[in-house]
């Protein structure tokens, strides 16, 4: 049975932390203290610029938001949807329920409709990025990697720190039918990866917390853009 999407259920996307500033660690302080209140945290992926697991030194680049997400865990029902900047975390995050890019979309129900959940990376992507993406998530490449973890890591998170990730995404609407045709007529898709921020047919794409400065919360049984500044 598909799990149900509650109300004030909240959506991040895409927030590309730590080089795109705090507002997400000022999200999770807001919700540690109760400040910001919800019953389900969607992370959709991209949450972070660069965080995989089997390595300790990436750890450190966003180690107060990773105990801040370990912590909340415990208390808030909380799905992580991996991104293609963010994988192989089930061991960073043991009570976060984590879906790989394999396992998604995800099924949930809102409101007695269908609604399919991933972070935007699985369909439409091509041969090559699709087996990029399987090697580098497999936890021997990542150990491989780790006699020069910190030449490899520090080169990409520089490279990462000055690159532009917000930008009109031209012609977006086909690309949306070719990622809509994937699933069923009567379903609602939500996705991020895409730092859009807006709804085509049956197919939401999420805003990013860098992008557009906005979250996703649930509202009368619809999902709605807002300002964090406001929730």
């Amino acid at each position: 049975m598909s799990k149900e999407i509650k109300e004030n259920a909240l959506f991040i996307a895409d927030t590309h932390y730590p080089h795109h500033g705090d507002t997400f660690l000022n999200i999770l302080k807001d919700l540690e203290s109760g400040k910001v209140r919800t019953p389900q945290l969607f992370l959709m992926g991209d949450i972070f610029d660069l965080l995989f697991g089997h390595n300790e030194y990436i750890k450190t680049f966003s180690q107060e938001a990773i105990t801040l997400l370990q912590k909340l865990s415990l208390t808030i029902e909380i799905y992580y949807l991996e991104g293609n900047h963010d994988f192989c975390l089930k061991e960073l995050f043991p009570h976060i329920k984590i879906y790989s890019r394999d396992e998604q979309p995800i099924e949930f129900r809102l409101n007695n409709q269908r609604v399919y959940l991933s972070h935007g990376d699985k369909y439409q992507t091509g041969f090559g990025y699709n087996f990029y993406s399987s090697i580098l998530r497999k936890k021997f490449t990542l150990k491989l990697l780790r006699a020069f973890e910190k030449q490899i890591i520090n080169h990409r998170m520089k490279k990462l720190k000055i690159k532009k990730i917000c930008g009109n995404f031209k012609n977006y609407q086909i690309r949306f039918d070719a990622i809509i045709g994937n699933y069923p007529q009567d379903a609602l898709i939500i996705e991020g990866h895409f730092h859009q921020g807006v709804e085509y047919k049956n197919y939401i794409s999420l805003p990013s917390l860098v992008c557009q400065r906005q979250v996703g919360v649930i509202r009368d049984f619809k999902l709605i853009f807002i300002s964090y500044a406001i929730i």
